[in-house]
Order: structure tokens, then C-alpha cells, then sequence
């Protein structure tokens, strides 16, 4: 259910936090909208790799980042309200066609 590379391995990117304390995170999915003119990046713990249900953290992408080869950056948090509505309607939409 997750973004792997042309080798099959999974996508990871790693954040860190204002300690300096570094988590690396898998990429479930990412995805740009027109209509907000941003890329979104969907990511869970690494550590969550084997668990049933993993805690799914969204962000904005920094400007003029490609969504398919996401280059690094400052991850920005989604704050307008309809914004996040897009971002979640996205995932449920990507959960449930994983299901299908």
C-alpha cells in the first residue's frame, strides 16, 4: 500500500524535529492539487512498518517540490480547514481503493 522505488523498496524520508531528533518515516503516498497550486506528501513511522493500523501524518510540500521525487525541504503543516478536507477526502480515497 505504500510508494516504493524502482527497485522495490520502500520510499523514506526522515524528519527532524526542533531537538534535533531525527524519525524516519515512510512515503505512503504523494499528490499535487490544482486548485491549492501544492503538492502533499502522506507519511507513517517506519517503526509502524508491521503494525495493522499506523498514525498517517500529512503535510504540504514546500513550492515547486515534485510530488513524484520530493527533493527535501521544510514540510509545512496544513492549516486552511478546506485545504485539509481535500487532503483527507485524498486518503480516504486511496484507503479505500487499497481495499477493493
Amino acid at each position: 500500500m505504500s510508494k516504493e522505488n524502482e527497485n522495490n523498496q520502500q520510499e523514506q524520508v526522515t524528519l527532524v524535529d526542533e531537538d534535533g531528533n531525527e524519525s524516519l518515516y515512510n512515503i505512503l503516498f504523494t499528490f499535487s492539487s490544482d486548485d491549492y497550486n501544492r503538492s502533499y506528501i502522506f507519511i507513517y513511522p517506519a517503526t509502524d512498518d508491521d503494525n495493522d493500523e499506523v498514525d498517517i501524518e500529512a503535510y504540504a510540500l514546500p513550492k515547486d517540490d515534485d510530488p513524484a521525487n520530493p527533493t527535501g525541504g521544510e514540510l509545512e503543516p496544513i492549516e486552511d480547514d478546506n485545504e485539509w478536507e481535500m487532503v483527507q477526502e485524498m486518503l480516504d480515497t486511496f484507503l479505500q481503493s487499497g481495499q477493493d
